[in-house]
């Protein structure tokens, strides 16, 4: 079977040009403008997807069949464009009966061409007639061919339309919520691909909303998602400097008592020893230690110190930002996260995955309460990731051990091991075990694993939050609320 890309190469039709006036007209709309007005950011996202479009577009053209009636068109002009006219001549009758056979636009102006009154038909046909005659055939091929492309044209820019109006709205609708910058408006027109109805962004909205009336958790998972710590970077490529330093040195003459050693030096002789002299049966043990100079004597030494110039290379150390990694963010979904606890902490997961849309970072969120449940909310469908995590309800206990143990074996895999842990918890629960405590120091000993708290109560224990580098609080009691508040309409 011929597909329509060999057929438009073969009369040299060009349909980059043809791809190219159409992507063109199609942003040209009035939706479009408009939307790009609005949303700038989105543009430039959209513009970068233009390469992908015109590959699709290609990939359609060359899945698509040519009718068999323009196919058999096209076969008997390629078996007769190269005959002679004698052949020709010949041919034509046949030529003219499958025109008519498959209905083309071509058999009334060639009927018109061959039999005209000026002719006779018995008439020879001459060299300029058979050439007129296989041009305007070809012209005609030529026609068919770009309205069947125009047709298939016309149902790709109606279906990229309306998936783009759709995505336009879509990422529109987030944009003053998700986006910070560009790279986040392009990884946020990514994830509108997601296919979503209109009501399932009620959820997400009113997150939105709540987290645009709380700025103090939106600065909160701005500095958390921006901290950064520095490791120490050795340079031994300096030359050898000069250092003055005070040396000390023993000196001759004797100041004070410095210890006890083994010498033959009678006169500093302790005491012990003198005595066994005048014991008959120790009396040899004594000259010998003496002759061997291992008899147990004071120290007297005096000290003095010099100036002393020495040459040693310099070793700089520099600190060097460490890579931001992705974020695995645990939330406490027991029953006393619930209420205006829940709201906070799904906010602060917008809020984070917000930053990591901004810095290109990738965010996984685990539920745990009883058991575990989790989310991307950067995967390829991670809007949709997003809005079944915020139509999830706060009830059940709190197994934080089990929450610590998953994250762990979570962070074993090489996508998240440069990963920051974030859990977000009142942390009233139950005593973490040692052997839990001792991974978890020596993750961030050896490997340098980042931990962080994010306390919504005051009442949380100690102990538990101990573990953690960071402790971030946000006090979601009546009390805080209310001053936070206060402040918020002060201002």
């Amino acid at each position: 079977m011929l597909t329509l890309e060999s057929l438009e190469m073969l009369l040299s039709i060009d349909e980059n040009d043809l791809l190219d006036d159409l992507i063109a007209t199609l942003l040209a709309t009035p939706q479009f403008v408009m939307y790009f007005e609005k949303y700038p950011r989105l543009k430039k996202a959209l513009l970068n997807d233009l390469p992908m479009w015109k590959d699709n577009l290609k990939q359609r053209l060359r899945s698509t069949q040519t009718p068999p009636d323009l196919e058999k068109e096209f076969n008997c002009y390629q078996n007769t464009r190269l005959a002679s006219s004698q052949t020709f001549q010949a041919s034509l009758p046949k030529i003219m009966s499958m025109l008519n056979t498959v209905d083309s636009p071509f058999f009334s102006p060639a009927d018109k061409l061959i039999n005209t009154p000026e002719r006779q038909i018995e008439q020879k046909i001459t060299s300029g007639l058979h050439s007129l005659f296989m041009q305007r055939w070809h012209v005609s091929l030529t026609l068919q061919t770009l309205t069947l492309h125009q047709q298939i044209m016309e149902q790709e820019r109606d279906n990229l339309l309306d998936e783009l109006q759709r995505r336009l709205t879509l990422s529109g609708a987030l944009e003053p919520i998700l986006a910070e910058n560009e790279t986040a408006a392009g990884r946020l027109w990514d994830l509108s691909a997601s296919k979503l109805i209109k009501t399932d962004l009620k959820a997400l909205l009113d997150i939105g909303n709540f987290l645009k009336q709380q700025p103090e958790l939106q600065r909160l998972a701005e500095r958390l998602g921006r901290s950064q710590e520095t490791k120490s970077i050795l340079s031994h490529d300096a030359q050898k400097e000069e250092f003055r330093v005070m040396v000390r040195e023993l000196a001759t003459l004797p100041e004070q008592v410095n210890g006890i050693h083994q010498s033959d030096d009678i006169l500093r002789l302790l005491p012990t020893e003198l005595s066994t002299v005048g014991i008959d049966e120790l009396e040899y043990e004594f000259y010998r230690r003496l002759l061997e100079h291992q008899l147990l004597t004071y120290r007297l030494q005096g000290e003095n110190w010099r100036e002393k110039i020495v040459e040693r290379p310099v070793i700089h150390q520099q600190n060097e930002q460490q890579p931001r990694g992705p974020f695995i963010v645990c939330v406490d979904t027991s029953g006393s996260m619930g209420g205006f606890n829940e709201r906070c902490a799904k906010a602060f997961c917008l809020a984070l995955m917000r930053v990591a849309l901004a810095d290109n970072r990738r965010c996984y969120i685990m539920l745990f309460s009883n058991e575990i449940i989790s989310y991307e909310l950067t995967s390829a469908d991670g809007i949709e990731q997003v809005i079944r995590f915020l139509n999830q309800t706060f009830r059940g206990g709190t197994d934080l051990t089990n929450c610590i143990t998953t994250l762990m074996d979570k962070m074993n895999d090489s996508s998240w091991r440069d990963a920051d842990a974030v859990i977000i918890s009142d942390f009233i629960a139950q005593r973490l075990p040692d052997d839990v405590i001792n991974k978890v120091r020596r993750r961030q000993q050896q490997l340098h694993h980042r931990f962080h708290a994010v306390a919504m109560s005051d009442h949380g224990k100690p102990g538990i939050l101990r573990i953690f580098d960071h402790i971030w609080r946000f006090d979601t009691g009546l009390k805080s609320r209310l001053l936070r508040r206060f402040h918020h309409e002060k201002k």
